[in-house]
């Protein structure tokens, strides 16, 4: 399907001037009163089998669009959005309008108006219609009404807004309350709760482009006096770009009558505290469940170097391994308190701010620690399955119970096993986490105190019981198989830590980690092959300088990529200042989900084509679709005869502008640079 779409997307400036709609601005009136609000209509008649997107289409298209040039003092309200249809898109719901959509839209012009006189305004519009491939579409109206005592309705067009305005949701009555509040279970999801509402919803159609329809992702349950709707986020497009999040909701609720969901935040209650019984449930849930996250794939590996520590030293100082155990089970708790402290902080704050709590595991958000425990799983992997040996005084109990630096290693362990725990708690713990964190400062520490000791109590339990670790298997020839069975797991998390990763940096960046862990492991072996004891010291110096430098360049690469600086924002102001100062500028019309954009920018700016590109002296504009119709970027791209991106131009001061072709190469870019005079070296 990717494939098909994106031969679509390059035959789109071929195909797109055959799709094309017709529009029209239609008043309600024929004449106007002063300071008297009135209603004009956009009416769009598409191809048939092309449509039109709501304000939140459900993907990266773009929904109709209008910029008013009134007189002065007059105002234009927001477009009036009929019931869409829900339809299944590329990727996911989209929600669309086929057919002859009609878009309401109040103007109130100011009372000062003479009557006798005539209210002309103007209005530049821009939609974009879809079938295999999208295409933008503009229109340009003029409206002259004059001015009378009393507006006068026009009969010509009484059904067109008598139907406008029945194909819109209906406002909720009086009895219907609603509010939205965090999901207790769920730290990705909103619960819409309405109140007084009998008949039974089918659907919710989000405005906001964070947040799923029910029919995608999502439930409806009857609750006493109502229904509460579980509304769950979209964290990225279908391109792997991040989708910027929010804390409101709105929307139009489907059933036998449409109602519009007006614009509300997040509630935040004040905490409350629990009575003793339900503290009891939330602090054995908390218990139970850190019990269980020992069990999870991102912890289990914790156990296995915990485990190979045990069996090491079966029969050593009963005392020195219960010291192991409290080391370890410290840990734990300090890690603990420190996540918990930041979160209760965060908390504080965020209701200080009137928003959303923070959820469980939020430090993932940040791309600099996931990139750490990326790294860190993996070479802790790669050690696991033999490549290279370390010291195991930071991942198990020690070879010397009586090193300090052993009890360092246990208490490591912990830390370790907590850091790596969060991103597995959600299906285990959702329930009471969501409780926790809505309780008072109190027992809000005591539910991840519990959680710690559950998941701390097995080790605590072998430290203190040695007869249980006299038990275990003796060393031997499995230990080592079993260590590399442990690494899968490790690598298992790894690879999970990537895909998170991938989402925050933005797939096309995901090339530079892939190759950085390649060659991360290269150091290892290089390092586990050729620096050992039997080794010449010549060779193992060579093998220490070659692991440590392709170390560094393996984690150079795995880092988040820098801003781009290359690419400034494009306006006509920025343009027409660089252009009167002599610069040349080079201007690409993008957006994210135009796939020919997208390969233009992989395969044509080479290194040698931006540093031929620098010595002309030429400065990079982009002029960006992704998220929001942009009147003066339509308006620029049909100034130079496009109708479609991509479009990318060269302007030459004094020279007119070089249009380039819609698919891009290096050597087109070459030539059209070469095409820049040198600039003037000044004395």
């Amino acid at each position: 399907m990717r494939i098909l779409f994106f031969l679509f997307a390059l035959a789109a400036p071929i195909v797109a001037e055959k799709a094309e709609s017709t529009s029209a601005l239609i008043s309600e009136v024929t004449s106007i009163a002063p300071g008297k609000t009135f209603t004009v209509a956009l009416k769009l008649d598409h191809p048939a089998g092309w449509h039109s997107y709501y304000l939140n289409s459900g993907g990266t298209e773009l929904s109709p669009s209008i910029t008013w040039k009134l007189p002065k003092g007059a105002t234009a309200g927001e477009i009036q959005w009929p019931t869409p249809e829900v339809k299944d898109g590329f990727d996911g719901k989209s929600f669309i309008y086929s057919g002859s959509p009609v878009f309401l839209i109040d103007i109130t012009p100011p009372a000062t108006l003479a009557v006798g006189d005539t209210f002309t305004f103007t209005a530049d519009a821009m939609w974009q219609i879809c079938e295999d491939l999208c295409v933008d579409e503009y229109a340009d109206f003029s409206l002259s009404l004059p001015i009378t005592a009393e507006a006068v309705a026009n009969p010509a067009q009484t059904e067109l807004f008598a139907k406008a305005r029945n194909a819109q949701p209906k406002s909720l009555p009086e009895n219907i309350t609603f509010q939205v509040n965090p999901h207790p279970s769920s730290a990705d999801s909103m619960l819409l709760t309405i109140k007084g509402l009998t008949e039974h919803p089918t659907d919710f159609i989000p405005a906001q482009p964070y947040l799923h329809s029910i029919s995608e992702s999502g439930e409806i349950t009857e609750i006493d006096g109502g229904f509460a709707i579980k509304l769950d986020r979209k964290k990225i497009d279908f391109i792997g770009e991040p989708i910027p999040q929010g804390n409101a909701v709105s929307g139009i609720l489907l059933g036998s009558t449409n109602y519009l969901i007006p614009e509300k935040s997040l509630a935040t209650p004040a905490p409350e505290n629990l009575p003793f019984g339900k503290l009891m449930k939330v602090l054995g849930g908390m218990f139970i469940g850190g019990l269980i996250l020992n069990l999870m794939p991102c912890v289990f590996p914790v156990i296995g170097l915990k485990i190979m520590g045990f069996v090491q030293q079966a029969g050593e100082n009963r005392r020195s391994i219960a010291l192991h155990g409290m080391s370890f089970t410290g840990g734990v708790l300090a890690s603990f308190a420190v996540l918990s402290g930041i979160l209760f902080a965060a908390r504080a704050a965020a209701l200080k701010d009137g928003n959303v709590t923070q959820g469980w595991g939020y430090q993932l958000q940040d791309p600099n620690i996931v990139v750490i425990l990326l790294l860190l799983m993996f070479i802790l992997g790669l050690n696991m399955f033999g490549i290279f040996e370390i010291g195991t005084s930071a991942t198990s109990v020690g070879g010397k119970l009586q090193n300090k630096s052993g009890h360092a290693g246990s208490f490591f362990s912990g830390v370790l096993a907590t850091v790596v725990a969060t991103p597995c708690s959600a299906p285990f713990l959702g329930v009471a986490i969501g409780a926790t964190m809505a309780l008072p400062i109190i027992q809000f520490f005591s539910g991840f105190t519990a959680m710690a000791l559950g998941l701390a109590l097995p080790y605590l339990v072998l430290s203190v019981f040695p007869s249980l670790i006299e038990k275990l298997p003796r060393p031997g020839a499995w230990m080592e198989s079993f260590k590399q069975a442990m690494s899968f797991l490790l690598f298992g998390t790894a690879g999970y830590l990537l895909w998170f990763y991938s989402a925050q940096i933005g797939q096309e960046n995901l090339i530079r980690p892939i190759f950085g862990l390649c060659i991360i492991a290269i150091a290892a072996w290089i390092y586990g092959r050729w620096n050992l004891p039997h080794r010449s010291n010549m060779v193992r110096r060579t093998a220490l300088v070659i692991s440590i430098l392709s170390l560094a360049g393996g984690i150079f690469l795995t880092l988040p990529p820098e801003e781009d600086k290359l690419w400034k924002i494009w306006s006509v102001e920025t343009t027409e200042k660089l252009v009167a100062e002599g610069k040349p500028v080079y201007i690409d019309f993008t957006a994210q989900w135009c796939v020919t954009c997208q390969v233009n920018k992989k395969v044509a700016y080479t290194e040698k084509v931006i540093e031929l590109a620098t010595q002309k002296g030429v400065v990079f504009l982009k002029a960006d679709k992704t998220r929001r119709p942009s009147p003066e970027v339509d308006a620029a791209i049909q100034k130079l005869g496009r109708h479609a991106i991509p479009v990318n131009v060269l302007i030459i001061p004094g020279q007119d502008p070089i249009l380039t072709p819609e698919i891009l190469t290096p050597n087109i870019l070459k030539e059209l640079f070469s095409k820049i005079p040198d600039p003037v070296k000044e004395d």
